[in-house]
């Protein structure tokens, strides 16, 4: 249906939030002052978390608008349950990039 494919393309805009602060490790690599270059990857970091929760909500409420009707929807816990692990993901990559 198309809120899952609405779901799962705001999924892949947040996974690639992620991968630009990952990048940005790579270009920046002994960057001084070193918590700019982190702090600038964290922020990309806590776009990707808005981005899951935001995309989760939407797909939530679009759920509840189809279940009043006779169509049958996929479970809204699966859009949640996908937004915390990315969101785990993405604070462990956060965190990791912290240690480099």
């Amino acid at each position: 249906m198309a809120n899952e494919r609405t779901f799962n393309s705001w999924m892949g805009l947040g996974l690639g939030a992620v991968g630009v602060a990952i990048a940005l490790k790579a270009v920046f690599g002994d960057f001084t002052p070193t918590w700019a270059a982190k702090g600038v990857a964290s922020l990309f970091l806590i776009c990707a978390i808005v981005i899951y929760w935001t995309a989760a909500r939407q797909a939530h409420k679009t759920h509840d608008r189809l279940t009043c009707r006779d169509a049958e929807a996929t479970g809204s816990k699966n859009f949640h349950r996908l937004a915390a692990l990315l969101t785990l993901a993405t604070l462990g990559t956060g965190a990791i990039l912290w240690m480099l």
